[in-house]
């Protein structure tokens, strides 16, 4: 299949209104995963010979538009991580659609199918060879998709450094001499040195310093203004994604349970699970809602997952009807999307309750 190519955004702010386009630059639609785990042979008895099947994902819904950032947020363990894998290619989905510019993305991706979506990893030291210089790293890229005649590989390597605040000296050093900040900002460029159009940033700042944190995401904004790269940004904190994204999608036990424009989802929140997000982010002031609703017990296990909607069990708003009723995320507002049977409740309940 050939991909389109990214096309430039010229003069776009960094917190300027998603570029919806029809069809979207990457859909998910009843995106599965699951893994048949080994198991003793007490366990099989008990289980009377069932697997162990943990189920990563489960129906995820999601669409990704041409020059915006979307955040796809979550506790640990939601499942945001396998999702970023299969996108990116890592990983084969059990069942499925992955469409890229509304064609079917290939189970077995080339070489140029695979070079237009790029993945940012959380840990930037492990993620980089430390036997390879930058410049080696790079050039590996550059001659192997033959992105520049040869000639001309020191130059663009040399461009790509400046495209995330490095200088040139850095393409001579190795991964162990750069700070954290500066080895994830080697790993952006990595990323784009094969030109993709979609970049996976899978909580990208999360190993860094907080005092380095707004200095990477300005430049994930940067990138996105500047190349117009569309970017799928995972994090587990929604104040880390507050000010950069255009929309975020939240992630609970395998599902996407709630899609909305970012000012939109922190005002008005249609799910249970996004609002103890949201209060769940420090607050400075006295009277914080963050006293208000608090999540209860840990997430249950993808082994066993809740019959009905699966936040039940930890939502102070459950009824007899959630713990039968499995919703689907459907629109409750415009442009915005939740899988809660009483999202058209959830403000005065939330008021109520306070």
């Amino acid at each position: 299949m050939t991909m389109p190519e990214a096309q430039p955004l010229e003069g776009r702010p960094l917190n300027a209104e998603p570029l919806a386009v029809d069809p979207p630059v990457l859909r998910v639609a009843n995106l599965a995963k699951s893994y048949d785990l080994p198991t003793s042979l007490l366990s099989r008895i008990a289980r009377r010979g069932d697997k162990a099947t943990l189920r990563a994902l489960d129906g995820v819904e999601l669409q990704l538009n041409r020059g915006e950032i979307l955040a796809l947020v979550g506790e640990s363990g939601s499942g945001k991580s396998t999702l970023a894998k299969i996108l990116v290619g890592s990983t084969a989905a059990t069942a499925g659609e992955i469409e890229y510019h509304g064609a079917p993305m290939p189970a077995r991706r080339g070489k140029d199918d695979s070079r237009r979506i790029q993945m940012v990893f959380q840990d930037p030291y492990s993620s980089l060879n430390p036997r390879l210089t930058v410049g080696a790293m790079l050039r590996e890229l550059l001659v192997l998709h033959s992105i520049v005649p040869a000639k001309q590989v020191r130059e663009e390597s040399k461009r790509l450094l400046n495209l995330v605040g490095l200088e040139e000296d850095a393409l001579d050093a190795y991964p162990s001499q750069f700070s954290g900040g500066q080895r994830q900002r080697i790993a952006i460029a990595r990323a784009l040195a094969v030109r993709p159009d979609i970049l996976i940033a899978d909580e990208p700042v999360s190993a860094l310093d907080v005092s380095v944190q707004a200095t990477v995401l300005d430049l994930f904004a940067t990138l996105r203004r500047d190349l117009g790269l569309s970017i799928l940004f995972v994090a587990h904190n929604l104040a880390v994604v507050q000010h950069l994204s255009d929309r975020v999608a939240v992630m609970y036990l395998g599902r996407i349970v709630e899609v909305a424009e970012t000012a939109e989802l922190f005002r008005n929140p249609r799910h249970p699970y996004t609002r103890a997000l949201i209060d769940s982010i420090p607050r400075m002031s006295a009277g914080s809602v963050t006293e208000a609703f608090q999540l209860e017990g840990e997430p249950p296990s993808p082994f066993d997952v809740p019959s009905g909607c699966r936040f039940n069990p930890r939502c102070p708003y459950a009824v007899d009807a959630c713990r039968t009723t499995d919703p689907v995320l459907e629109t409750v507002a415009p442009a915005h999307l939740s899988a809660c049977i009483r999202a058209s409740e959830l403000t005065e309940l939330a008021v109520a309750r306070v």
